[in-house]
């Protein structure tokens, strides 16, 4: 397969990284609107051919597939003309930055007839697939109450570099930007590690947000620091349960941590993802008497570069794909709706959403 690397930013390197590692898969172009970035990133990468533009690399044409490492905004033109190029596209999330753009770039998707997937990259986590397994075949019986977190902290320490002065993080925190906050950012990393998890859609939710002052004016050169830092959520699920799902960038003390928690009328599950690795745990059978947990092995499990490669090979569907992400984003859209309307809304079918609670 012949892969076209689409933005060089961070992120990029990691999906290079990867791609390259699998037999059979060759990074054969790179596009990026920064002449110098994207010269040294396939200099790094060992890839022969760089475009200062989609279109030149599409009128180009030499790549089976593209791996679209845009910023948020962009995903949406970008993918949809690689589609009509006949090209198979592994998207970063959010898919899109509203619900409107995400369904259309579904709905082009499943027109196109070929292979499409978003990177939920935390469908990798061999714990959370186990603990869905668990769920499915019944072992925390009914699901009454499920608890879903991702906190960061990259606000408060400079782990992960200095965000009141570098553009690869000034942008997620304005909206100008297309920045959707922390909701947009990592909300549709937990909410689909909460609803595929526990094997059910959310159904109703209510949200709060808060954006924290944390410049003069809250102001960085061109960014206006709009966006929202920290989230909190109600859901009730298609299986009945309810629950509450947060993030916050604010979280010290937390570089990058998924937790889910579900609690069955039978058992009960938690799975913890860190930047050290990932856990599984249950309180099963005779356990739950005496509220004792044990560690769970999850084995592995084939990541979603992998997954996305062994689909184009075969010409078949793969998940997590632009519908389900599409879906995702609506929860997200419904989320700033009720943050504004102070009012529980209802996931429905139709694109626009319907207040369930006034």
């Amino acid at each position: 397969m012949r892969l076209l690397v689409l933005g060089t930013g961070g992120m990029a390197n990691s999906h290079a990284e990867h791609f390259a590692a699998i037999d059979g898969v060759e990074l054969v172009g790179a596009v990026d609107v920064d002449p110098a970035r994207v010269a040294a990133f396939a200099a790094h990468h060992g890839i022969a051919h760089t475009f200062p533009t989609l279109d030149a690399a599409i009128a180009w044409g030499a790549f089976d597939a593209a791996t679209n490492v845009t910023p948020d905004r962009i995903h949406h033109p970008t993918t949809l003309a690689l589609l009509a190029a006949g090209k198979h596209v592994l998207c970063e999330k959010p898919l899109a930055e509203t619900y409107a753009k995400a369904d259309e770039m579904a709905r082009a998707a499943e027109a196109s007839g070929l292979v499409t997937m978003v990177n939920l990259t935390y469908r990798n986590v061999a714990p959370l697939q186990k603990a869905r397994e668990l769920v499915l075949t019944g072992a925390i019986g009914r699901v009454r109450h499920i608890e879903a977190s991702y906190l960061q902290s990259w606000l408060v320490s400079k782990a992960w570099g200095d965000w009141t002065t570098q553009s690869q993080w000034l942008w997620r925190l304005s909206t100008r930007h297309g920045s959707n906050g922390v909701l947009g950012d990592v909300g549709i990393h937990i909410l689909d590690f909460a609803s595929y998890g526990s094997g059910s859609d959310v159904e109703t939710i209510f949200a709060r947000t808060k954006a924290f002052d944390k410049a003069p004016d809250n102001r960085i050169g061109e960014y206006n620091l709009d966006a929202n830092d920290s989230f909190t959520m109600t859901a009730e699920f298609s299986n009945g349960a309810l629950g509450v799902i947060h993030a916050s960038r604010w979280a010290t003390g937390h570089l990058n941590e998924l937790r889910l928690r579900m609690h069955g009328d039978k058992g009960a599950l938690e799975v913890i993802h860190t930047t050290e690795g990932s856990t599984l745990r249950g309180c099963l059978g005779d356990d739950v008497e005496n509220a004792v947990w044990r560690a769970i092995d999850a084995g592995v499990v084939p990541t979603n570069y992998q997954r996305f490669v062994e689909a184009v090979r075969a010409g078949r569907p793969v998940e997590p794909g632009f519908r389900h992400a599409a879906e995702l984003q609506k929860v997200l859209d419904l989320a700033l709706a009720a943050e504004k309307e102070r009012c529980e809304l209802a996931v429905q079918a139709a694109a626009e959403p319907k207040t369930s609670h006034g």
